[in-house]
């Protein structure tokens, strides 16, 4: 059990991982405003650009557990600053490349492993180990909430940089600007001993097993492939799909914005829920209410103000699940290993992400039309709501109290 005296200030780590997640969030939330202006100018079709985000979600989530596994043992300071550094390489390599490969191992695998290095797993660690064990949820919330600002600001940014300087300039922009990950992440260095203070009381092995040998955790990571499924389709493909409905890319951009705009209320709103009610049973609401909105929007004609009510109404819905999913985790299993098993969880997530980004992209050059995925991301909102009922939040018993203050 981490003692108290070698808490970092509990300020300090919401405000340098909010600053974090918000940089490395906010540019990957802007990402499909790049797939017409690529597509066009490289001669390449949408499957091309889908795949590669398809792929950037898949390796984010397999190198999740590896990179938690590593922040856990070695402190988040180490993985975020390899992390910045791998992120401005992909946005580098994404802005020189001529060919679909040179593209996809940039903006696909680096980036992918960049985000596992500098995302929720590796600052929710920090944030778990550093926040008394009663404020945890608002705390993880708040970061959240905080990240979503840079969704909100990032996307008119990023289509402000596009239109002033090119799709090539505005990527190496960004590379330089998300180097500042690494500066923020001092305020997130724990001492040797915060990170792993009782290494001796469970190894990771005995960790692994016990998480996949509970009910709850499985649950878990079934009902986050939706969210992984449903964000990725909509972020990615949603400008296209509205391009492709005559609406300008004024529409799509102030669509993003809102998403995160509302991300923000949304996501610091369920982290404070998450202390009043049962963290499950606000889960399952939330990938219900996602289904209902998302069945609305395609069924309601197309508009500039339909499209605007459904980001809201998706923003509020949008990261709301991932403090609640990480709060449970902790809540369960204890901080020591909460990245590397938070990590897991996440590589469900991103199984998801990957489907949804590939499936948009790949259904749409088959078909010529979004309609079978937006009703496939409806489906699995109804499917995500049920698998949350039966998770349960009590702590894991093993015969002492388990790691969480």
């Amino acid at each position: 059990m981490q003692s108290t005296s070698n808490r970092l200030p509990a300020a300090q780590v919401i405000a340098c991982g909010a600053l974090v997640l918000m940089l490395t969030l906010g540019l990957r939330h802007g990402f499909g405003l790049w797939l017409q202006p690529i597509a066009m100018d490289r001669g390449w079709g949408r499957e091309t650009f889908s795949m590669a985000m398809a792929l950037q979600n898949l390796v984010w989530g397999l190198a999740g557990p590896l990179v938690g596994m590593a922040a856990d043992r070695l402190g988040a300071f180490r993985v975020l600053v390899v992390g910045a550094v791998l992120y401005a390489a992909g946005l580098a390599l994404m802005a020189m490349a001529t060919n679909g490969t040179v593209f996809t191992v940039g903006s696909g695998m680096l980036i992918g492993v960049a985000q596992a290095a500098t995302t929720f797993a590796v600052v929710y660690g920090v944030v778990g180990r550093n926040v008394p064990p009663q404020k945890r949820s608002t705390a993880l919330g708040l970061v959240a909430a905080v990240a979503s600002f840079g969704q909100f600001l990032m996307v008119p940014v990023e289509n402000g940089l596009i239109a002033a300087l090119g799709w090539q300039g505005a990527l190496w922009t960004l590379a330089a600007l998300v180097l500042l990950v690494a500066p923020l992440s001092i305020g997130l260095r724990e001492a040797p001993s915060a990170s792993n203070a009782a290494a001796s009381s469970q190894s990771i092995p005995a960790a692994l097993r016990e998480a996949f040998g509970h009910r709850s955790f499985l649950l878990l990571m079934a009902g986050y492939f939706t969210c992984g499924f449903q964000v990725v389709f909509i972020a990615v493909h949603l400008p296209s799909y509205l391009a492709d409905k005559g609406l300008g890319p004024g529409v799509a951009s102030v669509a993003l914005a809102l998403i995160g705009l509302f991300n923000i209320f949304g996501t610091y709103g369920a982290g404070r829920l998450g202390e009043r009610w049962p963290k499950p049973y606000l889960l399952a609401a939330i990938y219900a209410m996602r289904a209902v909105v998302i069945a609305a929007f395609v069924l309601l004609p197309l508009s500039p103000a339909t499209v605007y009510g459904f980001s809201i109404l998706m923003g509020l819905l949008w990261l709301s699940t991932v403090p609640l999913t990480s709060a449970v985790v902790a809540q369960v299993f204890g901080v020591q290993y909460m990245a590397m098993l938070g990590g897991f969880v996440f590589l469900s997530h991103q199984i998801g992400s990957f489907l949804g980004g590939w499936l948009g992209g790949r259904l749409f050059d088959l078909t010529g039309s979004y309609s079978v995925v937006w009703w496939l991301a409806a489906a699995l909102g109804v499917f995500a709501a049920l698998i949350n009922l039966p998770v349960r939040e009590t702590p894991v018993d093993r015969g002492l109290r388990p790691m969480s203050a």
